[in-house]
């Protein structure tokens, strides 16, 4: 028996699940995480998977991961891992590159015999030395210890193995001093039609938290601190949930039915998914035969008087864009969700990219403006679903809401709200007193949004369609002045909504001479590196856009304070272009990735450095 190394205390520790895509990476984590965060920890998750269904077992294309920060006050998964769960040979092989120096690895030893080693195209048995490890190794024996806890269960071999990820899950809860019981209720929930998998996953959790116990493996213990938190019910979720929750309790706030028409494309379907379950909330979610049905059945929804969404990816957004130049022309409140992945094209499927920010703003014919927002984060998600939803309908104009596939598949621990705690919101129906006379086209005159009328009302018989129609008469024109008009009504209508929307709002040392600058899912990273710039005596003041189109009322004025404007974003440069575009004046510098992986802290950090030095 080795001896009981020590209990250290951390602020926020890291985590690293990896093994085959079939060995449940992405269920451990989800579990750790959700477990964690009901203890009062902030949570950030970045789930790392491959496109491919299956690849072969024990192969280095199908390595599956999830590296999750656990804490207080954390705000991204991690740049390193502080511990590697390697559940294969090319699980460790793919993913040790994320451990730090001293952390520490728990390998499955049973699966790193010769033909694992050989699948993972390893050249000799010494693992170790051939990878040249110097952080400390725990081999536990997880396939047998699985398999003696389910000996006497009656499962064959092959649903035995699949409880492997769980054993890992028990010991990792006993490393980081995490309640059990939380886990096991998840795991009910989880199996709650096969009732003799979850007593066998139950059996097996208990097994590898007592495992870890009862050998006091010779690897510290950590207890971590948690936040000071507001007081109300935490969960884990993940962007893709929280933005189907928040396009729930926008329809709830306008008293109209929610209705989502979609087709499936990773990494987005999970709101589809989200969403067919909440029949008993009045959501009408239908999967659409492709894209283009998808767009044009939330059309027709809108134009009934629904709240309207549709939710794609990148190629999806390309093949809706005509939809949607319709939903403009009319002038109906529509959502348009993009969770962004790597392309062009197909592309890479499972990773994440902000490219799809031109397309949100010009990819339709003609001149054709529409809102757009990002949301910052996996819980904001909920916020700006909400926000956009708002926008669509009190401003009758289509939006879009660029998410990605970091936040859309990433999880943070999320206060549940309670319904006061967020507005009405308010249609724009037509009021009593102007429906004498009423034309489909008359608008505000403060907010130039034109009137709603829903489909069915006395008095209110009208048409709408992707012709252009007249100012005041709403019958089809061809007059080239009248379309002018129309042009320059639908673009200013969506650019007085800067007037609706929060000011811009510069975090850190906002006396500092350079501003750092992101939008959408990037935040916890690039807010991470500007503390860590200060923390060095950097002065670096921050600012996240999340309205896109229009921008904040204050941004010029933000922009022309700091002598140096840096802007970070998963692309080669679009929002900085978007920026230099409307700011002339302004010098932008750019920090730009595009690799289908998050930032890191650190290569943030150096790059701002290397500006503010002039390197």
């Amino acid at each position: 028996m080795l001896e009981k190394a020590s209990v250290k205390s951390l602020d926020k520790v890291v985590v690293r699940f990896s093994g085959d895509s079939g060995d449940g990476m992405q269920l451990a984590g989800n579990i750790f995480t959700n477990v964690s965060a009901g203890v009062g920890n902030s949570v950030s998750t970045f789930p790392d998977y491959p496109a491919e269904v299956r690849a072969p077992q024990g192969s280095l294309s199908g390595v599956s991961g999830f590296q999750v920060s656990v804490g207080s006050g954390v705000h991204t998964p991690g740049d390193q891992c502080d511990v590697l769960i390697a559940m294969n040979p090319a699980a460790l092989k793919q993913h040790v590159k994320f451990l730090k120096p001293n952390g520490v690895i728990i390998v499955d030893i049973d699966s790193f015999k010769e033909e694992g080693l050989k699948k993972a195209q390893f050249e000799t048995d010494d693992y170790i030395k051939e990878l040249g490890i110097t952080a400390q190794v725990v081999e536990v024996p997880v396939t047998s210890m699985t398999k003696a806890a389910l000996a006497d269960s009656g499962m064959d071999n092959k649903s035995i193995l699949k409880c492997r990820n769980i054993f890992a899950l028990g010991l990792v809860c006993w490393l980081f001093d995490r309640p059990l019981g939380n886990a096991i209720h998840m795991l009910k929930n989880k199996f709650a039609k096969k009732p003799a998998v979850f007593e066998a996953n139950a059996k097996v959790i208990q097994a590898g938290y007592d495992y870890g116990h009862n050998i006091h493996a010779s690897v510290s213990t950590y207890t971590i601190e948690t936040d000071n938190i507001k007081p109300g019910i935490y969960t884990d979720i993940n962007g893709n949930t929280a933005t189907a929750w928040g396009l729930i309790m926008a329809s709830e706030k306008a008293g109209r039915p929610l209705f989502l028409g979609s087709y499936p494309i990773t990494p987005a379907t999970d709101i589809l998914h989200e969403l067919a379950k909440r029949k008993d909330l009045g959501v009408k979610a239908c999967q659409m035969e492709d894209e283009i049905a998808g767009v044009c059945s939330a059309i027709g929804a809108s134009f009934a008087g629904d709240l309207a969404v549709t939710s794609t990816s990148g190629p999806g957004l390309a093949l809706k864009s005509e939809g949607i130049g319709l939903a403009v022309i009319a002038e109906l409140p529509l959502v348009i969700i993009d969770v962004q992945r790597g392309g062009p094209s197909t592309g890479l499927p499972t990773k994440t990219e902000q490219t799809d920010l031109m397309q949100a703003l010009y990819g339709r014919n003609g001149e054709s403006p529409l809102a757009v927002v990002a949301p910052a984060s996996p819980t904001d998600c909920f916020t700006m679903a909400f926000e956009a939803s708002r926008i669509a309908i009190e401003h009758m104009t289509p939006v879009i809401l660029l998410s990605d596939a970091f936040i859309g598949n990433g999880s943070s621990a999320w206060r549940v709200p309670e319904a006061s705690e967020y507005p009405e919101i308010k249609c724009h129906f037509l009021p009593e007193e102007k429906k004498e006379g009423w034309k489909p086209y008359q608008r505000d005159p403060e907010t130039l949004v034109r009137y709603w009328a829903i489909p069915g009302t006395e008095g209110l018989q009208h048409r709408l369609g992707g012709l252009e129609k007249d100012a005041v008469t709403s019958a089809i024109s061809t007059d080239p002045v009248n379309h002018e008009k129309m042009v320059n009504l639908r673009r200013e209508k969506v650019a007085r909504i800067a007037n609706d929307i929060p000011a811009q709002e510069v975090l850190c040392d906002i006396d500092a001479d350079t501003l750092l600058v992101g939008w959408g899912g990037t935040f916890g990273h690039l807010y991470t590196a500007a503390q860590e710039l200060c923390k060095q005596g950097k002065k670096v003041a921050f600012t996240h856009f999340r309205y896109i189109n229009p921008l904040p009322a204050n941004t010029a004025e933000i922009l022309a304070k700091y002598k140096k404007v840096i802007v970070a974003e998963l692309n080669t440069g679009m929002f900085a272009d978007y920026l230099q575009a409307k700011f002339p004046k302004t010098e932008i510098h750019r920090i730009n990735k595009i690799q289908g992986q998050p930032f890191l802290v650190s290569e943030v950090v150096d790059q701002v450095t290397n500006i503010i030095e002039g390197k």
